[in-house]
């Protein structure tokens, strides 16, 4: 893809994001123009009842710009350190064993700040990341991208039947986790998002550090060593920047699917191998989606709402079929 049209891609995806951060500000339980919402992000006015509704929607609106773009990247990098293309979060387990450490904390432990959260769920996404590659690894071969998956599918199927017999018994828990259980951005607000920031920026900069490493580990291990890259450590180093952004996010929105599925490789299709363009549109393209999806939950689901996880998961089941036909035309 010649330069001139990635830039192009980038003010197009810009001006998305744009247009999907207007629309959820605007769009809701009680619509408001889209003149009003810019009067009120120019003036910070809250003087009448719809300037009050676009303040209280900003945190949400930002939140899910964060957590799109930290699910884009988290699972372009999964998907590079695995050479795996239907290889993401969810996919993987490693949502499910976020999952899984957060509603027992909540079940056994009592925790419910977001401190507290981020604290287990980084817990359980690492445990399972390290589980779901040694299962993998093992017997000839070593960790293939087939083996990743099945052992990702089978690990999160074992992980969502342990977090199913914590909640059944425990109505508390149940009330406690239904909704954020299938993943949502409404409870958002400016402490959550500054409690999870750190773990945010952290992991991006160490995706971004192991970005030029990944990319010559996608010609096999024997070249990338051959060129001088230390293949354990880029793994290592990337698997953690993953587990940081996905396990972050998990834990205040819950589990989110398919986003970083959808948006890595979308972004493969159009600009090419080179991660150096995958991982920060990856970036642009999970926060559109993420927002565009929230959105399109207010609007499906009015006068209440869809949980953004049902919408993404709608959207990118179908993707998925598409990802698996193209992969078995391949083939043959």
């Amino acid at each position: 893809m010649k330069l001139s049209k990635k830039l192009l891609l980038i003010i197009i995806s810009f001006f998305s994001l744009a247009l999907c951060v207007l629309a959820s500000l605007a769009f809701g339980a009680r619509f408001v123009s889209f003149n009003e919402v810019l009067n009120t992000l120019i003036h910070s006015r809250m003087t009448t009842i719809n300037e009050i509704v676009v303040h209280e929607r900003i945190p949400r609106t930002v939140f899910g710009i964060i957590a799109g773009g930290a699910l884009g990247v988290s699972g372009a990098l999964m998907q590079s350190i695995t050479r795996n293309p239907i290889a993401d979060p969810s996919i993987l387990g490693v949502n499910t064993g976020a999952t899984l450490f957060v509603v027992g904390g909540i079940a056994f432990l009592g925790i419910n700040s977001p401190e507290e959260y981020i604290f287990l769920a980084l817990i359980g996404a690492a445990i399972t990341a390290v589980f779901v590659y040694g299962i993998g690894s093992m017997g000839p071969g070593g960790a293939t991208p087939i083996k990743l998956a099945l052992a990702g599918a089978a690990i999160s199927a074992a992980l969502s039947s342990l977090v199913s017999a914590i909640i059944m018994p425990r109505e508390q828990v149940m009330n406690a986790v239904r909704f954020w259980q299938v993943g949502s951005i409404s409870g958002a607000t400016w402490e959550g998002i500054v409690t999870v920031l750190p773990f945010l920026i952290i992991g991006l900069l160490l995706g971004l550090i192991v970005t030029p490493a990944l990319d010559a580990l996608a010609m096999g291990d024997d070249i990338a060593t051959g060129l001088g890259v230390r293949v354990g450590t880029v793994r290592l180093i990337g698997a953690m920047s993953g587990v940081l952004l996905c396990g972050a996010i998990t834990a205040l929105a819950g589990p989110i699917g398919f986003v970083g599925l959808m948006v890595p490789h979308t972004m493969r299709l159009i600009c090419g191998p080179n991660l150096r363009w995958i991982v920060p549109m990856s970036a642009l393209g999970g926060a559109i989606l993420l927002t565009l999806s929230d959105v399109l939950g207010r609007l499906i689901g009015s006068p209440g709402e869809l949980e953004v996880g049902i919408v993404t998961a709608f959207i990118g089941a179908p993707i998925l079929i598409m990802i698996a036909i193209r992969a078995k035309g391949r083939t043959l």
